[in-house]
């Protein structure tokens, strides 16, 4: 049945794009925003194509009749419409809002980044305005070639941020995903390119992981002459290991220190899985310690200028290079390295320290098993590797035993 101009009119826009058939394959596309374009829908050699006939309402649609008559006609010819229209360096009338790179990206994030951890959104939508956008944004969707792309992506690759680069292409293969499912491109054109880029060689965090250098190291963050806060934050990382973000980020509404616990809610993890933290006697002691200067407030380690936000995500390695360490030698990052190296050599089981470092378990049923069955090791392995790093702390040179239980803690 025809379309009429009431039901246009009355065309409100859904969750996902749909369609007002016409006939004769013009159809009217209604996009999630509440744009409304025409679009032809035929076949030229065996292919399907379609051709954009306009904008609602500024194509009214008696005049998107009179254009599918036109391109009907060429059709008859042997003419393909859309080719044609390339030839001559014709565009279509100007793109709706929902029909552009850009929009549609943007659309993608405001759907998906609600549910990414803290930073990661920020992350991709600036990567995507730096390297995609200026190049790409304003052009619709399925007129991208997967060369054009690559150009772009090329671009990010040839000024050294190889890592960067597939970064970028990754986020756009979900943007035209995105674009497939809601009906406004035809295929993720990213899988045209795999392969194209350089390999990324992976590059670990810088970490020290010889016991020796790890007790000069604590002796060292003992040493801190900076501000408390700091200085608690650089004694309380080795002794839970957990990222940077979800330590500068930690609540004290998240500590029960009376029974060692930390609980990190889902929300602040990589893995959006909510990451149970045993506290040491020594971890305990420190946050004892911290809590007259910042427990009545929201976070344990607030920033210099702001009690109400977080101390920056670059602190602790600021601190460490104050300490005389540079990015070669150790990162707040570096903590977490040291202690799955560590604790490994010592014979712990490998699923309890997997667990401990929030390493996400690809099955569902798996995880809840070694949960529940690890709780009580990695209890007993966080207070034995708190022992251990203040065995270490101790030694002035000699190199304490590295056994699984090194018993009561050194003391300070």
């Amino acid at each position: 049945m025809p379309i009429t101009h009431v039901a246009i009119v009355n065309a409100k826009p859904r969750e996902k794009p749909y369609r007002l058939f016409d006939g004769r394959g013009l159809y009217l596309e209604v996009s999630p925003s509440g744009g409304r374009w025409w679009r032809f829908k035929y076949r030229f050699n065996g292919k399907e194509k379609r051709l954009s006939l306009g904008v609602y309402p500024d194509v009214s649609l008696k005049e998107a009749r009179e254009h599918l008559d036109d391109v009907r006609r060429k059709l008859k010819d042997g003419i393909d419409p859309a080719e044609e229209r390339k030839s001559k360096g014709a565009t279509s009338e100007a793109p709706p809002p929902g029909d552009t790179f850009e929009t549609v990206a943007r659309e993608w994030f405001a759907k998906h980044s609600p549910a990414w951890a803290p930073g990661h959104g920020d992350k991709i939508i600036r990567r995507l305005e730096l390297n995609i956008f200026p190049w790409l944004g304003a052009k619709p969707i399925p007129d991208i070639k997967p060369l054009e792309l690559l150009g772009v992506v090329q671009r990010i690759e040839q000024r050294g941020a190889n890592e960067t680069a597939h970064r970028a292409l990754q986020n756009c293969g979900r943007v035209f995903r995105y674009a497939v499912a809601t009906g406004r491109a035809e295929r993720d054109i990213t899988r045209d390119l795999l392969g194209a880029l350089a390999p990324v060689v992976e590059r670990h965090h810088a970490s020290i992981v010889e016991p020796k250098a790890v007790g000069a190291l604590l002796r060292a963050i003992d040493g801190y002459d900076g501000s408390l806060v700091v200085r608690c934050a650089l004694r309380l990382a080795p002794l839970v290991f957990v990222r940077p973000g979800e330590l500068r980020m930690a609540e004290w509404d998240e500590f029960n220190l009376e029974e060692g616990e930390w609980r990190i809610p889902a929300t602040r993890m990589k893995m959006r899985t909510p990451h149970f933290v045993p506290l040491s006697s020594q971890a305990v002691e420190i946050l004892r310690e911290l809590r007259p200067l910042t427990g009545d407030k929201r976070f344990v380690f607030p920033g210099e200028r702001s009690r109400d936000r977080p101390m920056s995500n670059n602190t602790v390695n600021a601190a460490l290079r104050r300490l005389g360490y540079s990015s070669d030698q150790m990162t707040g990052h570096g903590f977490r390295s040291m202690a799955s190296t560590l604790l490994n050599e010592q014979g712990w089981h490998p699923d309890a320290i997997e667990r401990q470092l929030a390493h996400q378990e690809p099955n569902e049923i798996r995880a809840a098993y070694n949960y529940a069955k690890h709780l009580p090791e990695r209890r007993k392995m966080m207070q034995a590797w708190a022992d251990y790093l203040y065995r270490l702390r101790a030694s002035s040179g000699s190199n304490p035993s590295s056994g699984r239980r090194l018993g009561v803690r050194a003391q300070a």
